[in-house]
């Protein structure tokens, strides 16, 4: 017994590789400024493809900069819907001391090409001497970022953006803090714990701790902390030049997480 098959036809989509003049290369703020401290915030541009054919396509970007440069990424492959613009960031940092001028990051696309300027600014005046320098922690969570808690949010409300907490849920102590590149003079420590509505120190901020200073090798405590259920705690000691800071967190107020918003030093 013969059967026969019937032939369903079915729509498809042809996705096309871009030509010269299907895609066109955006990119944004121009120029881009950047400010050599290891924990400062980025550079940030958003980069953006749009399809200026009559056919849905796959593009790639091609990007690169100057050797001053760091990149936080070297492509930008995606699907490209006609007429969207598509968007994809890139953080742009350079290592600390990188003299002020001005530097290119390149983004092709075929022959679509945009050369981006990055502006490398001095580093400025800062009163809080922690403030950008290189954090240094016991953990880090996935979630959060190593420089979260030196890098000048302080916005409790931001902490899951801007803040930091370490990595091992209910295990005390845990330390946090910064390596200087050469001795600094302090005399005064805040820290900022949560300290919001969504986030109250009270419940979530960090409750017992002390706070460390290292000359050379030595490890000084200078204050110790228990019972805090502040959002802001300041401590003050006789100035010393020292090589680090540190908090040595010994529990939060819920047991689980070291939580800080913002660690900050001052020589008045």
């Amino acid at each position: 017994m013969l059967r026969r098959l019937a032939l369903v036809a079915v729509p498809l989509t042809l996705l096309v590789a871009t030509s010269n003049n299907q895609v066109e290369v955006s990119a944004t703020p121009q120029p881009v400024e950047v400010i050599p401290l290891p924990c400062f915030p980025a550079g940030k541009l958003t980069l953006g493809m749009t399809n200026t054919g009559r056919k849905p396509a796959i593009a790639d970007m091609r990007v690169s900069g100057d050797p001053a440069l760091t990149l936080s990424r070297h492509q930008f492959s995606s699907y490209l819907p006609v007429d969207q613009l598509v968007k994809a960031p890139l953080e742009i940092t350079v290592p600390r001391d990188t003299a002020p001028a001005t530097h290119t990051v390149n983004l092709t696309v075929g022959n679509e090409h945009v050369d981006v300027p990055v502006v490398i600014k001095p580093v400025p005046a800062r009163d809080n001497v922690l403030l950008g320098e290189q954090a240094v922690a016991s953990s880090t969570n996935g979630n959060m970022r190593l420089c979260g808690g030196v890098d000048g949010n302080t916005d409790s409300a931001q902490w899951g953006a801007g803040g930091w907490h370490d990595n091992t849920k209910g295990v005390f102590p845990d330390t946090y803090g910064v390596d200087f590149v050469q001795p600094t003079t302090i005399d005064r420590v805040v820290l900022q714990t949560l300290d919001s509505t969504t986030y109250p120190a009270a419940v979530m901020g960090i409750r017992e701790f002390d706070l460390q200073v290292r000359t050379g090798s030595t490890w000084t405590t200078v204050a110790e902390v228990r019972g805090n259920v502040q959002g802001r705690v300041t401590i003050t000691f006789e100035p010393r030049a020292v090589d680090a800071v540190q908090l040595v967190i010994h529990d939060s107020n819920d047991h689980g997480y070291s939580r800080i918003v913002e660690l900050e030093a001052y020589h008045n």
